[in-house]
């Protein structure tokens, strides 16, 4: 998943989806994504599961 295009919007399903603007700023607070544009993110490299369970979580 190298680079990703935010949703506009939270679409409020439980858990929030991958694409989900909410998931992927807690993803680089967590320095596992890099913020390119506004709505833009690079997620390289292995993202543990753990983590990306935690970002996702509602």
């Amino acid at each position: 998943m190298p680079v990703v295009t935010a949703k506009k919007k939270c679409c409020k399903d439980s858990p929030r989806c991958k694409k989900c603007p909410v998931t992927l700023e807690r993803l680089r607070k967590a320095g596992h994504a890099q913020r390119l544009s506004k709505r833009e993110y690079d997620v390289s490299g292995h993202v543990p599961g753990k983590i990306r369970k935690a970002a996702r979580r509602r």
